[in-house]
């Protein structure tokens, strides 16, 4: 009578620690997995992908200069903050500059209503004398 055969285990009976290991290293270390990928059609090119994958720690990241996440709102807290913030500040002096503009409005109404006045005065004294003109007129 003939036993089952087990295959053997691809990373053998310690291979959680092995793993782990690698997950480390790869992680301390810092891995960059790159490729194309190309679509042609009767030899002309239709379409090219760029593939670009790093992986590594966030210290190990960093010390490549790699920071993105700190300034992406989507990501960081703080960049929401400070996205928020310079929103803030841009919209509180968008409102003083309207503000300003409305005073200075408010400011040259009562002297472009007296200038109105004025040229209304001029208008209604060429008026009469047009008028004289057409009295006297023969």
């Amino acid at each position: 009578m003939t036993t089952p055969s087990r295959l053997p285990e691809p990373y053998g009976p310690s291979s959680g620690a092995n793993l782990a290991d690698i997950l480390e290293r790869v992680l301390d270390k810092g891995i960059v997995i790159a490729g194309d990928i190309r679509i042609n059609l009767l030899d002309i090119e239709l379409l090219t992908i760029k593939l670009r994958l790093v992986v590594a720690s966030v210290d190990k990241a960093k010390e490549m200069g790699i920071d993105w996440w700190e300034s992406d709102p989507a990501l960081s807290s703080r960049a929401r903050r400070d996205e928020l913030a310079r929103e803030n500040a841009e919209l509180r002096e968008r409102l003083a500059r309207l503000e300003e503009l409305e005073l200075d409005r408010g400011r040259a109404e009562p002297e472009r209503l007296d200038r109105g006045r004025v040229d209304q005065d001029r208008v209604d004294e060429d008026r009469v004398d047009e008028d004289r003109a057409r009295k006297e007129a023969p």
